[in-house]
């Protein structure tokens, strides 16, 4: 069974670290910032998400969309860095923030969350830019596909 994993995180990481050939959405702040982020869509990339990177470049993250609304709980298995969470509802309102959540570099790791409301989206950015952009409850983003 550790073999089996081993091979598994190893794989991640190969692939993983390498965010070419994924969507980008961005996300618009009300202050005019605007993030680029990678869309974790797939079972791969909602699993692992972040692990394994050395870190965000500025102005990046990555957004986690679920196929459902609910009260999402996310973790930070085998980052490198401390990111801030965003939970965003599916009218893309801000429910609830996590500024500065820990990596956690090996099992067991404690879970962020859940959002006080229902959320349908997750945004992992580097800590302090929710400091930066004052982001609260309620807050409204805007979302575009780049294509």
């Amino acid at each position: 069974m550790l073999i089996v994993l081993s091979v598994v995180l190893v794989a991640g990481s190969v692939f993983l670290t390498n965010p070419s050939g994924s969507d980008t959405i961005l996300i618009a702040f009300p202050s005019g910032t605007v993030l680029e982020t990678e869309v974790a869509d797939t079972p791969e990339k909602l699993l692992f998400g972040l692990a394994f990177r050395e870190a965000l470049s500025p102005g990046s993250g990555m957004l986690y969309i679920f196929d459902t609304s609910d009260r999402h709980r996310v973790r930070t298995t085998a980052f490198t860095f401390p990111v801030d969470i965003i939970w965003v509802d599916e009218s893309h309102h801000v429910v609830d923030v996590h500024p500065n959540a820990a990596p956690c570099p090996r099992e067991p790791c404690t879970p962020f969350g859940p959002p006080v409301e229902n959320a349908r989206y997750v945004i992992e950015t580097a800590a302090g830019f929710a400091e930066q952009e004052r982001v609260v409850s309620g807050m409204e983003l805007k979302f575009t596909l780049r294509m």
